[in-house]
């Protein structure tokens, strides 16, 4: 008998090519928490959990809100004037709160972000609402990190793009292995960051002062 097209949108066709996705429902969303919840060996009607499924539905909509935002759009209104400025533009410590892919745990960390203007620069506020974006998603932190290098060289084309991403997985912290001291480091560095051993040890200089 054929699976729905709704499921098959989630496992794949015969031939082994995955169909379009199809987002579930708000009510469908609930139900999957419902059934969470009694896997976990609770019963969804008691009374300190029967609210949980709606309060776990708003929070996934605003902790996985980037799927919403277009980073592009944060970086499309741009400044010429930069009255001769020719040196890095750095955001240091911005806050990251993101989920992993692979378990949904929370990670927690600081990013730094810096890129080498050519004519154009973008509002500072700007930088660090698409590190936010792309952190309200299910992602590695690798994959984070190449993602928001790759949309600030796309959207400004400057002369290179420094990313570094300090953060803390619950995934490996509160289950597993239970290491409760270590982060994880990833960087991206383009252009001339990549070029350039001396500018790219004055990013990392600015990351650890």
């Amino acid at each position: 008998m054929d699976a729905p097209a709704r499921d098959r949108t989630l496992i794949g066709s015969e031939d082994g090519t995955l169909e379009p996705f199809k987002r579930p429902t708000r009510e469908e969303a609930m139900e999957a928490v419902r059934t969470l919840i009694a896997w976990a060996g609770d019963d969804p009607r008691r009374e300190g959990v029967i609210d949980t499924p709606k309060r776990v539905v708003d929070a996934y909509g605003e902790w996985f809100e980037g799927y919403k935002l277009d980073p592009s759009k944060e970086l499309s209104r741009t400044f010429e004037d930069v009255q001769g400025y020719d040196d890095i533009v750095m955001l240091r410590e911005i806050e990251v709160e993101s989920h992993c892919e692979h378990h949904m745990a929370p990670f927690l960390g600081k990013a730094y972000v810096a890129y080498m203007p050519t004519n154009r620069v973008v509002g500072i506020s700007k930088l660090a609402k698409v590190v936010e974006i792309f952190a309200r998603r299910l992602q590695t932190q690798e994959t984070m990190t190449q993602q928001i290098a790759d949309a600030i060289t796309d959207s400004l084309r400057p002369a290179g793009v420094a990313v570094l991403i300090d953060a803390a997985h619950q995934c490996m912290t509160t289950r597993g292995v239970h290491h409760r001291h270590v982060s994880t480091i990833t960087t991206q560095f383009t252009g001339v960051f990549k070029t350039d051993a001396t500018l790219r040890q004055r990013f990392l200089d600015f990351v650890n002062r």
